[in-house]
């Protein structure tokens, strides 16, 4: 498996490089943003991941990902970056990216989720494509939202986790299953990403029915069902 490392600290590749290759891995390096996208765009080039810093010349990391999301690409994507806050969190996800690792860093967590992300984006698909509940409708395929016929524009995080919850509808979903499942982390009871996501959806697909369908389970998590 290759992995492209961007990165514009020498010493911080090089440390990456030399640990992914002790455990089997094929590494590349890009010293910039403008690299790294002509890079990853090559189809020849098929990455398994990219490890991505945020602060970088020429084009940043999160423009990066956003580029590569809007062409199609779909190799996985862990942002690595001295930007830790909330807010930078949610915005690296709601732009594409897999997960979020804050330097420092153990390069023991680096290389659990890069396996994580990776397994991840090579499992199967189900092959149900058309969810429904009620009168909210999802095409896995098309990546179309409606509800009661009208269309529902969502980020990709957002369908990621309406999808998530269609599945298993009528099924209480933990706050530690979600951010499993679709962010690739250990919760932290710290953070509120999962619970501003969960949020989001709210507005978007319950806000103007009478009919809730998202619903919270005091101490347990939250449940997509009909009441």
């Amino acid at each position: 498996m290759t992995i492209l490392i961007v990165e514009d600290e020498p010493k911080v590749a090089s440390f990456i490089k030399r640990g992914l290759e002790l455990h089997g891995f094929e590494t590349e390096i890009a010293y910039d943003g403008s690299i790294a996208l002509r890079k990853a765009s090559v189809k020849e080039n098929n990455y398994d991941a990219l490890i991505l810093d945020v602060n970088l010349p020429q084009v940043n990391g999160f423009e990066v990902c956003e580029k590569l999301r809007r062409m199609g690409i779909k190799t996985p994507v862990l942002m690595l970056t001295a930007l830790g806050t909330i807010s930078d969190k949610v915005h690296g996800f709601e732009i594409g990216a897999d997960d979020y690792l804050v330097k420092p860093f153990e390069f023991e967590e680096l290389l659990a989720r890069i396996k994580s992300i990776i397994k991840r984006s090579k499992a199967e698909p189900m092959q149900e494509t058309i969810l429904k509940i009620s009168d909210l409708q999802m095409d896995v395929s098309s990546k179309a939202v409606s509800r009661n016929g009208k269309v529902i524009e969502l980020t990709a995080k957002e369908f990621f986790l309406l999808e998530y919850l269609l599945r298993n509808k009528g099924r209480v979903l933990s706050r530690i299953d979600i951010a499993e499942k679709i962010w690739d982390i250990t919760f932290d009871t710290g953070t509120n990403v999962i619970d501003l996501y969960i949020f989001y959806l709210r507005k978007k697909i319950d806000k103007d029915h009478d009919k809730k369908l998202i619903h919270t389970q005091v101490g347990m998590g939250y449940v997509l069902k009909e009441i």
